[in-house]
């Protein structure tokens, strides 16, 4: 199979195609920033699209961050995403930041718990919390930086995302400390692909994941809460 990747959920805007064979990256390319996703996009995906040598007729899927994230860098991948899908006739998948953050250490399965998390601003965070082979301990949810600190109740953890350095720098001083922090900007390209295959296209949607309402909302009406998409903890 091959697999078209790409995140602009968070501080990066990165595409990769996964070729399930040879079980590595064709193609990839990551740019950090903030914002201009929107006119990034699109040529960093005719860049990797190039220098894999296939063509958009030639994938079999395509698989993309539905948050949390920034709500206009969401909104940027997923429509090429859909867009892609929709002109080459592939099935299009979602996959939460959280799970792809986790995804790599859960596989490694060390022993220890994961949190993986994402700066929400506010003394709050995004967070979900899994065992060391990607069970569930504390679904997804947002809350505030001294609730996430109750996860010690599982032991000492792992901690990646954007937010590892401002938990790690919190973490009670009277519990084990984590065993490692991550501190990402963002996803590894790789594993959302491996993701992307693992992931049922009839439940896994490609569509923003909120977890709460974004800061910019619309004058009438209420955002619509997105469904969960059903995903596997690790490929």
């Amino acid at each position: 199979m091959f697999i078209l990747a790409i995140d602009t959920a968070l501080d990066a805007c990165a595409a990769g195609i996964l070729d399930t064979r040879s079980s590595r990256l064709i193609a990839h390319e990551s740019l950090a920033m903030k914002r201009g996703h929107a006119e990034a996009l699109m040529p960093l995906i005719a860049r990797v699209m190039a220098s894999s040598g296939i063509g958009f007729a030639d994938l079999d899927r395509v698989a993309v961050t539905t948050g949390p994230g920034s709500f206009t860098g969401l909104r940027v991948g997923l429509a090429a995403a859909r867009g892609i899908g929709l002109a080459a006739g592939k099935p299009v998948v979602g996959v939460t930041t959280l799970t792809a953050f986790a995804a790599p250490v859960v596989s490694r399965d060390a022993g220890h718990p994961v949190i993986s998390a994402i700066d929400a601003r506010h003394d709050h965070v995004y967070y979900q919390v899994v065992s060391s082979d990607g069970g569930s301990l504390v679904p997804p949810r947002v809350a505030p930086i001294v609730e996430v600190l109750e996860a010690a109740q599982f032991g000492a953890p792992h901690i990646v995302g954007n937010a590892a350095g401002i938990l790690a720098a919190r973490w009670p001083a009277d519990t084990p400390p984590p065993v490692q922090i991550d501190t990402q900007p963002a996803p590894e390209i790789d594993w959302l692909a491996w993701l992307g295959v693992a992931v049922d296209p009839e439940t896994a949607l490609a569509r923003p994941y909120y977890l709460r309402a974004p800061d910019a909302k619309p004058q009438l009406g209420a955002v619509p809460h997105a469904v969960v998409p059903n995903e596997a903890a690790a490929p």
